[in-house]
């Protein structure tokens, strides 16, 4: 790792909260490879962009480089962030991108590497959104055998994250 430790900041997603099982188990590969790890708690945040301001609010109190992660709204708000908080890294685990009512909200300058998880089973935010934003955007997309909530996918998630930080801390920055 390099000398500057980065922060994986995570966001969850609507009706989960800041320690759900897949980000304890992120948190971990992060921690272990050296990284500072956030989560911050949107519960009672119903509105997307109220959570991106507050994303905004934590992330430009830590210390870059940020490194952004989050699932369903989560990613959708991560991906918002992105550019405001100039990440070098974006892991999204089922976007909420592109949904009815919302599609003009789908983040679209996302200027730092971004590795997709989603599932062919989610029966929330349809995999082919995620399959769009990809191919819109050069983005890296697993798409496993799985539901939106992926609990049966932690183990893969976490060696893909792994991967990715890996990959985005060789960089530098």
């Amino acid at each position: 790792m390099n000398e500057t430790r980065a922060t994986l900041i995570f966001s969850h997603g609507k009706e989960s909260g800041p320690w759900g099982s897949k980000i304890l188990a992120m948190a971990d590969v992060a921690r272990e490879l050296g990284l500072q790890v956030e989560s911050v708690d949107y519960q009672g945040m119903e509105d997307p962009q109220a959570r991106v301001r507050k994303l905004l609010d934590v992330g430009g109190g830590l210390q870059a480089p940020l490194i952004l992660a989050g699932s369903s709204m989560g990613g959708h708000v991560s991906a918002a962030a992105a550019a405001p908080l100039r990440a070098v890294g974006l892991f999204l685990l089922a976007p909420a991108f592109y949904m009815p009512g919302y599609e003009q909200h789908t983040p679209q300058d996302v200027p730092c590497r971004t590795v997709i998880v989603h599932g062919w089973n989610d029966d929330i935010v349809p995999v082919e959104n995620s399959i769009r934003w990809a191919r819109e955007h050069r983005a890296e997309l697993h798409v496993l055998d799985s539901d939106h909530r992926l609990q049966d996918q932690i183990p893969a998630i976490s060696r893909l994250l792994g991967e990715f930080l890996l990959g985005v801390c060789a960089v530098g920055f």
